[in-house]
């Protein structure tokens, strides 16, 4: 997989962990946990975005 390829796979892994935040975050019962686990994980792949451009 070229590093290209990788940046794109992780760049639509962030974009799908911000769709399901924004989905869980509209909910009347929203699971706030989830929600903060969620985002360290869009943390992370933002970081290993930032280290291949």
């Amino acid at each position: 997989m070229s590093s290209l390829d990788h940046l794109d796979k992780l760049k639509e892994e962030h974009a799908e962990l911000s769709r399901m935040v924004e989905e869980e975050q509209q909910k009347l019962s929203a699971d706030f946990l989830y929600i903060s686990e969620l985002k360290k994980r869009k943390l992370l792949l933002k970081e290993q975005i930032a280290g291949l451009k």
